[in-house]
């Protein structure tokens, strides 16, 4: 490639790569990743309030932001606040839940078995076979460094 076609290329590049602000795209995501926990923790204490122990209300608050986020997925609305979230959308508990719904709605025309529940965890999949491999594995290191003592 001669170097007028090189000098061309890297100028269209420059042209069509989105420029990003990391401060603000952080901003964007602890707004995002802060917001959530805060209805989180609205959950937690009114499940309290209302008579449940911590446990209880822990599962309370893991359901019901599952739940949220699988039908703000089904409505097409969460992927929006990915979008414009980021990982602060992307790592709690409604990430992981929008990771399984959005596969299962976009693979239902296919039927219930091969489009549901063959692509369903196509996303999540991996991350459920590397926590439990690596639980396993840190599971194994523990229980070898018991036996030394």
């Amino acid at each position: 490639m001669d170097k007028t076609k090189q000098k061309a290329y890297q100028e269209y590049v420059k042209q069509v790569t989105p420029a990003h602000s990391l401060p603000r795209q952080m901003g964007k995501a602890f707004l995002t990743g802060g917001t959530i926990c805060v209805l989180g923790q609205g959950i937690l204490n009114y499940a309290v309030l209302r008579g449940a122990d911590q446990e209880t209300a822990g599962s309370i608050c893991s359901l019901t932001l599952v739940l949220i986020a699988v039908v703000l997925t089904g409505f097409n609305i969460y992927p929006s606040i990915v979008k414009w979230g980021g990982a602060g959308a992307l790592v709690p508990i409604t990430g992981f839940a929008n990771s399984v719904a959005a596969p299962a709605i976009e693979y239902k025309k296919e039927g219930q078995v091969f489009g549901i529940g063959c692509k369903i965890f196509s996303i999540a999949g991996p991350v459920i076979l590397y926590g439990i491999f690596t639980s396993w594995l840190l599971g194994l290191i523990y229980w070898c460094f018991t036996q030394l003592k």
